[in-house]
């Protein structure tokens, strides 16, 4: 899986569009995905508007539990990856973040971090 670098500033503004869920490797089992580090991963809906372009609407997962990120917030998103993915006839992108915060630069969390 080939990871892609994506330049946030060409998104527009971000805005938290729900509340962080949990992501779960087992959704039968109820089993929470961890990263490398044994850190809950989150995943966080954020809507996207570049260049004055129709919203759309993109799940972020990231590492720890984020806090202060409400719905309707404008958050900023660091070291946003895109990853292109196949599984048998299904394929899409899946993005990974390394923090989002609030745009008021208040630290939400972040990779490893004590979240």
């Amino acid at each position: 899986m080939q990871s892609i670098p994506v330049d946030t500033a060409r998104l527009g503004v971000l805005r938290c569009a729900n509340v962080p869920e949990l992501k779960f490797s087992n959704s039968e089992t109820q089993e929470v995905k961890k990263d490398r580090d044994g850190n809950p991963v989150y995943t966080v809906a954020v809507t996207v508007r570049p260049d004055g372009r129709r919203i759309s609407v993109i799940e972020i997962a990231v590492s720890g539990e984020p806090k202060g990120i409400e719905p309707g917030q404008v958050v900023k998103v660091s070291g946003l990856t895109a990853f292109v993915w196949s599984m048998g006839d299904r394929n899409g992108v899946s993005f990974r973040a390394d923090a989002i915060t609030p745009a008021s630069g208040t630290a939400v969390q972040g990779k490893g971090g004590d979240a």
